[in-house]
Formats: structure tokens, C-alpha cells, sequence
């Protein structure tokens, strides 16, 4: 039987990256589900329990940017144990909190290394991939992105049903540390000896920008775009992040390294990113408020009526990858954002009534899209990207995507609430019936979900724009499992493969 120290150094960099990634991701949705019990235990309002989420949140927002540059100069290996260790502390601690600010701190504790594990296993995983198997790893990236949302309410639900609260934290420690160990025996070092100083100024501006914007558009649902904690803290975190994309452009060293916008592959997958994970985040953030507080199921009863999604994206995942390689990026991407168009306006038709079964087949028939879109789009957006960038660029990437999906929930949060309280409002004041009022929520709710589909139906749109021409490199052949020597100059160089093993 083969030992582990023989495995190729890909496949060790995949199993350590999905393991510390899905507890990262898992995390958001878990905790989500056990906070009215928290609530309860530690007899804390409301805006105490917003902050349980938002803390962690703006954690990852000041991490998050800065972690490329970390793990170019002091190394991805040192980086990634790093965070994981402390993502491992802050759960433990989370479980043994005391108190709803003791627990608000070790979120925050949490968020340290949760802003870190994603951008910079995202660098680990792409250096440790030929470019022509980067649509290979773009599969393994998806996995936890894709799991985590559809695990997380139903261990949540579980776990706090019969068990305690704690053990949505706890359950982190022993995975954690088992990783921990596995990534510090196995993996290997890699850093840029180009990264260049700390970018102090970079990183006080990225940290107070993003920090207020994800603030302000977390505070969009539940209190509207007419309040002012929403929308001044939105508008001067947009002023402070114009201002640090101008101070970035006219560094040589900067820690967000923005110029590599000027890359069509890398531009033009983020914005197509920035509408579909929107739209993925955003849906999410509407199902179990459409399944729990509408149609009045219980936390793990929503969470496994949501779970087919997971299936449908297991079930063709692995063959995304082979479609890549013969039709590219761009009729992966149309197809998967127009396709999931089609299957979200079913939700137009859903009501109180509509069998489970039903909405568990639309679930399983979503997930069946999303590989067509987030494989393909995390593939190219880093095909025309060299070795010692991909630090930088997984860190823009994963911003992004945090922002994207603040923005998602953000606006259908609002689209949904906003509603909810005008037609319930109306339908009271024509004095009807439960059943009215139960209409004129579900109107509420199907605005939402349309939107949904206009977000899907938009980033296809945009989609038609990428180029498969700038992602050739990631569509050729895949290499043979011996070391490619490449040539100097070439993506796989001989300088990067004596540096970071594939």
C-alpha cells in the first residue's frame, strides 16, 4: 500500500487545502442556525447575536487582502499552518466562551486565520498545478465552497438539537488538529523572495476600507439602504477603497496588487465572479428564511431539503473538468449562469404547499450548474498568471468574492425585507385574512427569488465576453506524473519548478 511521502506533492496540497478550507466555510452557516440558542443561553438582544457573525466577517475583511503578501514573504507552508492553528485556537475558544463578548472575541480571534486559509491555500493549490490542470483543481477548490453552505445547516441543526451550542465550534478542534499535523509534516515550503516590504499604508487602507464596507451592506437587510449605519459606512468604505486602489497602482510592492486587473483573463473572470457568487451567496441567504420563517421548518428540516444542491454539484463536478479542456471557459460559464436562470425562476411557482420533494429536485438541478460556472471561472481567471503573482492574485480573488457575496445578500436581503414589510403592511390595512397576509409575504418572496434569476440571466450575459483564446494554457493536455522541466520563461519555468514541486 502506498505511504503518504509518495503521493504527489499535488494531492497532499489538495487534501490539507479542502480539510482547513471547509471548516473555514463551513463555519458561516453552522453558526448561522445555533444563534437564538446562543441568544437564550447568554440572555443577549439582537445586536449582540449581529455581532457573533460580524465580527468574524470584518475579521476576514482585514486578513483576507493582506494574506498574499504574508504567505509570498514569509512562505505559504508557514502562512497556512499559521492560520489554520489559529482558526483551530479561536473555535476552541469560541466553545469554551464564557459570555456573548467573550464569544464576539474569539470570532474575530477566528477570522484571523479564516481570512488567511482561503487565498492562501487558493496560491498553494495553483503553484502546486500545472497550468494545464488548473481546471483539475479549479474542482477541488469548489468542493468546500459548495459543501460547506449545504452541510452547515444541517449539522448546525443537528448538533444543537442534541447536543449543545458548543459543539458547532468544538467540532472544528479535533479536524483542525489532525490537519494541522498532516500540512506540517507533509507540505513544502514555498515563498517570493520579489514580495517587497510590508505595505503598511496598503494595509491600514484595505483594512478600514473593506472593513466599512462589509459593515455597512451587513447592516442592509435588516435595516434598509434608507439607514444611515448602512449606508454611510458603505459609501465612505467605497471612498477608502478608490483611494487605496490610486495609492496601490503607484506602489512597486503593493499588498494589493491591483495592476494585474490589466490581465483580460484575470479581469474578466472576476467580474463574472462578482455577479454569480453574488447571486449563489445571495440565493442561499433567501432559502432557509423562505423555508423557516415562511413555510415553518425546522433548522435541520431546512437544511436537508437544501442538501440536494451538494449532490447535483458531486454528481458532475468531475466531468466539468473534461468539458473544459475540449470547449474552454466561455460556453461553460454562459451555460452554467443561463441554466441556473432557468432552474432558479422555478421558484416563482413555489408556495406554502409546494412538496418537499419538489424543492429538493430544483436544489439538486441548481447544483448541477454551479460546476459549469465556478469551475471554469477559477480556472481561467489564473491561466495568464505567473507563479510569483498567484499569492497576490488569490488574495484579490478571495476580496472579491467576500465583497460579492456582502453585496448578493445585501441587495435580495433588502429586495426580500423591504417587501415583506410593505405588503404585509398593505394587506393589514385592507383588513385580510392570515391567508392574505401568507399571499402577500409569498409576493414578497417571489420578488426575491426573481432577482435571483436577473443576476443569473446578467452574468451570462457577461460571460459571452470571455475570451477562451486567454485561457489556452489551462486547456491543453494534462502533463504525465513526472516533473515537467519547462522552459525558462514559461509559466512552469525552471526557476519556479525547482522552487515549488507540481
Amino acid at each position: 500500500m502506498p505511504t503518504i511521502s509518495s503521493w504527489p506533492y499535488k494531492r497532499i496540497v489538495a487534501v490539507t487545502f479542502v480539510v482547513g478550507v471547509f471548516m473555514d466555510v463551513l463555519d458561516v452557516t453552522i453558526v448561522n442556525v445555533a444563534l437564538p440558542t446562543i441568544g437564550k443561553k447568554f440572555g443577549s438582544t439582537d445586536t449582540g447575536l449581529e455581532w457573533v457573525v460580524t465580527g468574524y466577517l470584518l475579521s476576514l475583511a482585514v486578513w483576507i487582502p493582506a494574506s498574499g503578501w504574508v504567505g509570498d514573504r514569509i512562505g505559504t507552508k508557514r502562512v497556512f499552518l499559521f492560520a489554520l492553528g489559529m482558526f483551530t485556537l479561536g473555535s476552541t475558544l469560541c466553545g469554551l466562551s464564557w459570555s456573548i463578548g467573550s464569544l464576539i472575541a474569539f470570532r474575530v480571534l477566528q477570522g484571523v486565520g479564516g481570512g488567511m486559509l482561503v487565498p492562501v491555500g487558493t496560491a498553494m493549490l495553483y503553484r502546486a498545478y500545472p497550468p494545464n490542470e488548473r481546471a483539475r483543481a479549479s474542482s477541488i477548490l469548489s468542493i468546500p465552497s459548495v459543501l460547506g453552505p449545504a452541510l452547515g445547516p444541517v449539522l448546525g441543526g443537528v448538533i444543537t438539537t442534541h447536543t449543545s451550542w458548543r459543539f458547532i465550534f468544538l467540532i472544528n478542534v479535533p479536524i483542525g488538529i489532525a490537519a494541522f499535523v498532516f500540512g506540517l509534516l507533509y507540505l513544502k515550503e514555498s515563498s517570493e523572495p520579489m514580495a517587497g516590504p510590508f505595505d503598511v499604508p496598503g494595509f491600514a487602507l484595505s483594512a478600514v476600507g473593506f472593513g466599512l464596507v462589509i459593515f455597512g451592506l451587513a447592516e442592509v437587510p435588516r435595516r434598509g439602504w434608507s439607514s444611515s449605519l448602512a449606508v454611510i459606512p458603505t459609501l465612505l468604505g467605497v471612498a477608502v477603497v478608490a483611494l487605496l486602489v490610486v495609492y496601490e497602482l503607484r506602489q512597486s510592492a503593493p499588498m494589493l496588487a491591483f495592476r494585474l486587473y490589466a490581465d483580460r483573463a484575470f479581469r474578466s473572470a472576476n467580474f463574472v465572479g462578482f455577479i454569480g457568487m453574488g447571486a449563489f451567496i445571495g440565493s442561499i441567504f433567501l432559502l432557509p428564511l423562505f423555508l423557516q420563517l415562511y413555510r415553518g421548518l425546522s433548522p435541520q428540516e431546512s437544511g436537508l431539503t437544501t442538501f440536494t444542491q451538494a449532490l447535483g454539484f458531486i454528481s458532475v463536478s468531475r466531468f466539468v473538468g473534461f468539458a473544459y479542456m475540449r470547449f474552454g471557459p466561455r460556453r461553460l460559464m454562459v451555460a452554467g449562469l443561463a441554466l441556473s436562470a432557468l432552474i432558479n425562476l422555478n421558484f416563482l411557482w413555489v408556495d406554502q404547499f409546494t412538496n418537499l420533494w419538489w424543492i429538493r429536485l430544483i436544489m439538486f438541478g441548481r447544483g448541477l450548474c454551479l460546476p459549469l460556472l465556478f469551475i471554469p471561472l477559477q480556472a481561467s481567471a489564473f491561466a495568464t498568471i505567473s507563479l510569483a503573482d498567484t499569492g497576490r492574485a488569490s488574495s484579490l480573488f478571495s476580496t472579491q468574492r467576500q465583497v460579492a457575496s456582502a453585496v448578493g445578500v445585501a441587495i435580495l436581503g433588502a429586495i426580500l425585507f423591504t417587501g415583506l414589510r410593505v405588503k404585509t403592511a398593505a394587506a393589514v390595512a385592507v383588513g385580510a385574512s392570515s391567508e392574505g397576509v401568507m399571499h402577500a409575504q409569498l409576493d414578497a418572496y417571489h420578488r426575491a427569488f426573481l432577482w435571483v434569476v436577473i443576476f443569473y440571466a446578467v452574468g451570462a450575459v457577461a460571460a459571452l465576453f470571455v475570451r477562451d483564446s486567454d485561457a489556452a494554457a489551462t486547456m491543453g493536455p494534462r502533463s504525465r506524473p513526472s516533473r515537467s522541466k519547462g522552459r525558462s520563461g514559461t509559466l512552469i519555468g525552471r526557476t519556479h519548478a525547482a522552487r515549488t514541486p507540481t
